[in-house]
């Protein structure tokens, strides 16, 4: 017998399991998302699960706080059998949990136990992992903790970022998500526990945390600049003699072979310099000291401009061997 369902999500990342709920046999009873947000202008910044719901006709419910007595009743209400919820936003009460008759489960973009939290996909990136996915879990009142439904792994691409990883995932999380309605609706689900001793954290960064360190090693770097994208972003400052200093977003970086920087033939001087400075630079390249070799710009945005090839950018600022980065 279908499931009467209540969607909880907000970003996009919720999005292909809502759109695969929507199409499924189940009942869509309604959609809790956070309150519209007004940025410069006084303009709303759209909410895409929204939009999609009013364009099926499924309500829309919208509290500031979710555990509140009047929340909690409406919710009530609803007589929902389960709570499908991805990227929300808020913390979800026991009240709250108790609610729906077979429970509430979460789409979590890791393999779980490992980067519990609210950025599990940058940490993982950050950190050179090879590989990550998607768990949907029991939600219990500690956080991330609950028993595994279903699971699903993927390969993380050698340039991929935190956003792109994000869309690939978002799109995995749908038929892991319709597979465990699936086994409710059947009396079938296997929930297994987590092993609570092996989990690891996935914080909330502050933004400022973008910023490169490069007495990191190449691959550190390489990882962070991958992981910052888009949000928080990685950046540097240039700093040169005769200019103020210049931040730049460092979107795209590579480590060159040994053979490309002996054809370059970079002064030894340079070659020992310290992290951050520049030792070599022409008008088509920029090569970087980190803290345990080189890495080479490929694209850059300086703030308030467009993205940029380096080549493009050499266009309108020289970088001269000797800069530095910090």
């Amino acid at each position: 017998m279908p499931l009467k369902v209540v969607m909880m999500g907000t970003g996009t990342f919720a999005i292909p399991a809502f759109q695969a709920l929507i199409n499924s046999e189940h009942q869509v009873l309604g959609l809790y998302t956070q309150p519209d947000r007004t940025g410069r202008g006084h303009h709303r910044h759209k909410n895409p699960m929204k939009e999609l719901a009013l364009e099926q006709g499924i309500p829309v419910y919208q509290p500031a706080k979710i555990n509140t007595p009047e929340a909690l009743e409406e919710l009530s209400n609803l007589d929902a059998d389960v709570l499908l919820v991805a990227a929300y936003g808020q913390i979800l009460s026991q009240k709250l949990l108790d609610i729906p008759k077979q429970g509430a489960f979460n789409l979590h973009a890791s393999l779980l136990p490992c980067y519990r939290g609210a950025a599990p996909i940058l940490f993982a990136i950050r950190n050179g992992e090879t590989k990550t996915g998607v768990s949907l879990f029991r939600i219990e009142r500690s956080l991330d903790s609950g028993p595994v439904a279903g699971m699903v792994e993927t390969q993380i691409g050698v340039k991929e970022t935190t956003g792109e990883l994000q869309d690939r995932l978002a799109v995995l999380a749908a038929p892991l998500a319709m597979q465990a309605l699936y086994e409710i609706e059947q009396g079938t689900l296997v929930e297994v526990p987590q092993n609570h001793a092996a989990a690891t954290f996935a914080p909330t960064l502050d933004k400022q945390e973008g910023a490169i360190d490069w007495n990191q090693s190449s691959f550190q770097i390489e990882c962070h600049v991958r992981a910052m994208q888009p949000w928080p972003s990685p950046f540097s400052f240039l700093h040169q003699s005769d200019q103020e200093p210049l931040r730049l977003q460092i979107l795209d970086v590579e480590t060159p072979s040994s053979e490309e920087l002996d054809i370059l033939n970079i002064d030894q001087e340079l070659r020992n310099a310290s992290p951050g400075t520049v030792i070599f630079a022409n008008t088509k390249k920029v090569i970087i000291r980190t803290g345990d070799g080189v890495l080479e710009l490929k694209q850059v945005q300086p703030q308030g401009k467009r993205a940029m090839q380096i080549s493009e950018f050499l266009c309108g600022r020289k970088i001269h061997p000797g800069d530095n980065f910090q």
